[in-house]
């Protein structure tokens, strides 16, 4: 599977477009639509370019989902892509989301994982929490 015309469009929602570096809430510097590969104070970047880092960068995230046998539809796969991508592939292998989903739990408790990522510099952001509904709701699509 690849990430669905939807999920691009909510990514760039999600992330929002800047043309110039800036630390994220995460403290990572971060440009374009959420792009932190390569980025240092200076960078810059057209909304093109940001859309070629964007889809250059989920690339590792959609091939390692695709390795994931229960996600098995198009609204599974973005939930978890989008999941991924904001959050790095490393927090979704140790997380008790994949493991659930591995395990085969009920939609429900996957849901309920999701929403459990909120927190960034500790606090909760509501831009995180209206993410992960996205996400919950996603996967039972």
């Amino acid at each position: 599977m690849k990430a669905s015309e939807l999920l691009i469009w909510k990514l760039k929602e999600f992330e929002g477009y800047s043309n110039t570096a800036y630390k994220c809430a995460g403290g990572k510097l971060t440009c374009g639509y959420g792009t932190t590969k390569g980025i240092t104070p200076t960078t810059r970047c057209t909304r093109a370019e940001a859309e070629q880092w964007l889809l250059r960068d989920l690339a590792p995230v959609e091939a390692y989902v695709n390795t994931i046998p229960e996600v098995n539809t198009q609204g599974k796969y973005d939930a978890l892509v989008d999941f991924a991508y904001n959050l790095g592939l490393g927090n979704l292998k140790q997380s008790t989301l994949l493991r659930k989903i591995k395990e085969g739990a009920p939609t429900g408790d996957i849901q309920e994982q999701f929403r459990r990522w909120v927190y960034a510099g500790g606090k909760v952001l509501k831009g995180l929490v209206k993410r992960r509904e996205w996400e919950a709701q996603r996967w039972a699509e």
